[in-house]
């Protein structure tokens, strides 16, 4: 009863403490989330990489449940019977010579046994030991690949939040900018300086920014729970993302003179491990012209009493030890033709390889150029930024001296607007195709 306590005690105090490592953790990135802290939550959190380590698992135990057929297998067995009507078999008279029927046994029979076996060559087994770390390393390998995928997509919806955010804010201050020309515009039109159509025009600009900033509000919302879900955070606990504009900028230069090698790509190694088990598959079906030999031996405790109530008042033991060897001799060409299957299943999976070995290469030329394309684009828009910042700067000056109509300030707020907003966009999407080529090339790497 104590140790039943005990137990129950252990139990909940882990429940509890798990339980409050989560709430920390949840806390945590309530303050503050880096893109580093998603990922790591989503690597211990995902429901698809806590199924894969699950699997692993299932792997693990279907092979030591194989290999256990290895070990001796003893079994014990017990019946009780009894006859209604005993057997009758008939015997010769020793002196007449004619046949006499009689009857035979007991009608109360008890039997208790005990068997032990041995496989000695059995090639479902020997298939078993020789592919066990191929199974192993496969339900590695396929957590693996679902942990790169995890990256690869926690990390594109935390840059599309954090782009739809920083869109906000600067239409947030896209809008603080022109509540203040809109004012300036007011001043002047009361002053007689300017027409009426001055302060229109602020107004239709203010009103234009503040639409676009509310439809993109409305977007962060969603985009946050889109993260959620990819990295299996609660989606009714706070997650407040954060990040650095200038260490954004510095990431996105990639190596562009890197070469892909097929044999870094995980899904290439998936194959080559099912490639192992479908040669193993080849030679187990060669192996079924071999005979299969065990060993065994039994014990038995036989009673026998024509009396129930005597039945176990005195025993017949027997015994025995032997050896068997079972060899298939014909069926049919059915061996002949699993060969041959098992053979061409190892012929269409080299195709596979092949073909996966030309996808790989075009799938990193394609991310490559439009990694390129997508920098190169950033780094223009970054330059139009500079650019369009100096000239509402230069024309919001000649305007409040007279030189410049508000049309002209109009125009050069909304090309800032956009430059701004361009260049988030360009890094967004110069963010996302470098892990593609991060992806094609197979540089994001997990330890199996």
């Amino acid at each position: 009863m104590k140790k039943s306590w005990f137990i129950f005690i252990v139990g909940l105090c882990s429940l509890i403490s798990s339980a409050v490592f989560a709430q920390k953790t949840s806390d945590s990135l309530a303050r503050q989330a880096y893109l580093q802290d998603c990922i790591q939550y989503a690597l211990g959190h995902q429901p698809i990489i806590r199924q894969s380590v699950i699997d692993q698992e299932i792997a693990e135990r279907t092979v030591q449940s194989s290999l256990a057929a290895w070990y001796p297998q003893i079994a014990a067995g017990y019946n009780l019977l009894h006859n209604l009507k005993l057997p009758t078999t008939i015997f010769p008279d020793p002196t007449t010579g004619e046949s006499v029927p009689r009857t035979i046994g007991a009608k109360n029979t008890s039997t208790a046994s005990f068997s032990l076996s041995q496989s000695v060559f059995n090639r479902d087994l020997l298939l078993a030991s020789r592919t066990a770390d191929a199974y192993r390393l496969q339900a590695a390998q396929q957590t693996v690949n679902n942990k790169i995928n995890v990256v690869v997509n926690v990390s594109k919806a935390f840059y599309d939040l954090i782009l739809t955010q920083r869109q906000v804010d600067i239409l947030s201050e896209d809008i603080t900018r022109l509540q203040r020309s809109l004012q300036d515009a007011t001043n002047q039109y009361k002053g007689g300086i300017v027409d009426r159509t001055d302060p229109q025009r602020a107004t239709i600009a203010l009103n234009n920014s503040r639409a676009q900033q509310k439809q993109y509000r409305d977007l962060v919302g969603s985009k946050v729970q889109t993260l959620k879900q990819l990295m299996g955070y609660p989606p009714n606990f706070q997650l407040n993302v954060v990040y650095d504009t200038l260490q954004l900028a510095n990431e996105v230069v990639a190596d562009t003179l890197l070469l892909a090698n097929p044999k870094n790509r995980i899904e290439y190694q998936l194959l080559q491990t099912q490639g192992r088990l479908l040669e193993a598959n080849v030679r187990y079906n060669r192996w079924a012209y071999l005979p299969s030999v065990s060993a065994f031996g039994n014990y038995n405790f036989l009673y026998q009493n024509n009396a129930f109530g005597q039945l176990y008042s005195q025993s017949f033991p027997n015994s025995l030890i032997g050896l068997a060897v079972a060899l298939p001799i014909f069926q049919g060409g059915r061996r002949i033709q699993q060969t041959k299957i098992a053979e061409l299943q190892v012929q269409r999976l080299n195709w596979d390889l092949a073909a996966l070995t030309s996808a790989v290469d075009a799938e990193y030329a394609q991310a490559l150029a439009t990694y390129k394309g997508n920098l190169a684009n950033y780094l223009a828009l970054r330059e139009n930024q500079l650019l369009a910042e100096d000239v509402y700067r230069i024309i919001n000056l000649q305007y409040r001296s007279g030189i410049k109509t508000y049309l002209d300030v109009t125009i050069a707020e909304a090309d800032l607007r956009t430059a701004r907003l361009n260049v988030f966009n360009a890094l967004y999407q110069t963010l996302t195709t470098k892990l593609d080529v991060q992806q094609a090339l197979g540089a994001i790497q997990f330890e199996r």
